[in-house]
């Protein structure tokens, strides 16, 4: 490939164009003087371009690239960008459906141009996301799309920045500081539980018997965007308690899956948004207006932070402060990694704990199961959250090591997170030619990896694969959790990858999960209140229902 590049690359062409609009010059004079200098210079150009795009879309792919022989649907439009926007299922299906095609195949050649080969397979994912990972960096059109949104931080940044962030910021996710939190995630879900109750309470009807039909998925994203508030930034942000807030706003409307979104963000993503931009269109004016709005606020949260830690000695120990006594980043860097933490500290889990409502409310007999484990085991405690009776929090190493050895919790926990990963698909491009297992990967290749598709693999979790079975999560022989499900790898798993680039904050996610679901399912019991077809999963950052989550819910302590 790096021959190919330096022959037939347009700078090289270019070149090339010069020198042969210099010797029609010097071999045929007379003609060239009759056409004009401009036209034999700009003719060898286009002449030499026209090759170039031949060559490049046309001979590259077909006859020397080493990715030639790999077998696959070779499509004009790859199926990475035509699962954003497929109507009938979830997109990753279409990874699934690819993966049986070619049953025997680790790699799978995605588009007719040689550029995008899929991962079918775990074996080679070693080699993609930990031993040769600096290899390969998110294609640029993706980051310069989601620093957008999410900032130029751990999500986006690369090799050595990528490894000095990550360094600064580990001390914020230390096992003993993710313990310490517990209690507080457990008050924000009692408060979410209460509000909940009152939303009952005035939507509900004497023919409802005390029961309400509620949309979750927002009501998910205000309490995640509460606590992510207190541990990301020491900040009360009570996004739960008011009838609106501008931060969470701002996300439900950049992360709402409907069709005009996922068109847009889809053709940023394919061909990236400065050359979207040049459209007139009411999506670009919107955007625009959606992350400058989400870049001021954090710019004020950043200088509240800032006159706190100096003027009142601010000793909190979330990630912000953390950042900022560190002295190694400026505003514009800081509000690049607020950006970061606040949208994959509450998106995320936000959108776990919608799916994990969704699944127990179509498989009511876990949904009792989880209830009487939780009760069983937090019986004072859930007693003291739902009556708000004034007594001292409960311990942080009580709370925590309860719900980490809680089977079922953690069964339904980590069988949500395998069925409905967060983030569903990654990509990765090569910035140098390399090598994945025995195949070489030219520069500039698209490596894209289906989690959803390597979650739900029959070849790797069973003939059940697509079927929600927490006890896949709790050892047979003697009945406690366990983080693999059963699967033989790593890599069998890939909701947070795995590696130098995994999810920094899985256990923060985990310990949110375990307190909002166990908080969740002892004080309701509820049922699907939609068509369930009607709950597909699209997203282009994070997936969530497209149309929206609504559950029948129902107090199990009435007046609380």
């Amino acid at each position: 490939m790096t021959l190919a590049s330096q022959l037939f690359g347009f700078p090289s062409l270019t070149l090339a164009a010069a020198v042969e609009a210099l010797l029609a010059i010097r071999l045929y004079p007379d003609y060239v003087r009759s056409h004009g200098h401009l036209m034999a210079v700009v003719g060898a150009i286009l002449v030499n371009y026209a090759f170039g795009i031949v060559f490049w879309a046309f001979l590259y792919p077909r006859f020397f690239s080493p990715l030639r022989r790999i077998p696959g649907p070779k499509a004009l439009l790859s199926a990475a960008y035509i699962s954003l926007i497929v109507k009938d299922g979830p997109g990753g299906n279409l990874f699934l459906d690819l993966a049986e095609r070619y049953p025997d195949q680790d790699l799978i050649a995605l588009d007719a141009f040689g550029r995008q080969i899929l991962v079918a397979k775990p074996r080679l994912l070693a080699d993609l996301l930990v031993h040769k990972c600096y290899d390969f960096s998110k294609p640029k059109r993706i980051s310069a799309f989601l620093r957008r949104i999410i900032g130029d931080g751990l999500i986006t940044l690369e090799e050595d920045q990528h490894k000095f962030l990550r360094k600064n910021t580990m001390p914020a996710f230390h096992a003993r500081h993710i313990t310490e939190l517990y209690p507080m995630m457990w008050a924000k879900a009692g408060i979410l539980m209460r509000a909940l109750n009152r939303e009952i309470a005035n939507a509900a009807g004497a023919e409802s018997k005390g029961s309400a039909v509620l949309e979750l998925t927002s009501w998910a994203s205000k309490v995640t965007l509460d606590i992510i508030g207190v541990a990301g930034m020491g900040r009360a942000l009570n996004v739960v308690e008011k009838a609106s807030d501008p931060l969470q706003e701002i996300y439900e409307q950049l992360l709402e899956p409907d069709r005009e979104k996922l068109i847009f963000a889809t053709l940023c993503l394919a061909v990236g948004f400065p050359v979207i931009r040049m459209f007139p269109w009411k999506m670009n004016d919107l955007f625009v207006y959606l992350i400058s709005s989400l870049d001021n606020i954090c710019r004020d949260l950043i200088r509240e932070k800032r006159r706190a830690i100096q003027q009142d000695k601010d000793d909190h120990f979330d990630i912000l402060s953390l950042l900022i006594k560190s002295n190694n980043f400026d505003d514009e860097v800081l509000k690049d990694q607020l950006l970061t933490f606040l949208a994959a500290g509450h998106e995320t889990t936000a959108s776990a704990l919608t799916w994990s409502s969704y699944l127990l409310a179509k498989h009511p007999e876990y949904q009792q199961k989880l209830r009487d484990e939780v009760t069983a085991a937090l019986g004072e405690i859930i007693t003291a959250q739902q009556q708000q009776q004034q007594q001292p929090p409960p311990s942080a190493d009580v709370l925590a090591g309860t719900l980490r050895q809680l089977p079922y919790l953690n069964g339904v926990m980590h069988e949500t997170l395998r069925l409905y990963p967060t983030v569903p698909l990654t990509m990765r491009e090569a910035l140098r030619d390399t090598r994945l297992g025995e195949q070489a990967v030219p520069r500039g290749t698209e490596v894209v990896v289906s989690i959803w598709q390597i979650n739900r693999s029959r070849e790797i979790w069973g003939a059940d694969a697509a079927a929600f079975r927490p006890e896949r999560w709790i050892n047979a022989d003697d009945g406690r959790a366990n983080r693999h499900g059963g699967a033989k790898s790593n890599y069998d798993f890939l909701t947070f990858l795995q590696g130098p680039r995994s999810c920094i904050g899985q256990e923060f996610a985990r310990a949110e999960m375990r307190c909002l679901l166990a908080a969740l399912v002892t004080s309701f019991e509820w049922e699907l209140a939609m068509d369930e077809d009607s709950a597909v999963p699209r997203g282009v950052i994070t997936i969530k229902p497209e149309h929206g989550m609504y559950l029948r819910m129902r107090p199990l302590r009435q007046g609380v």
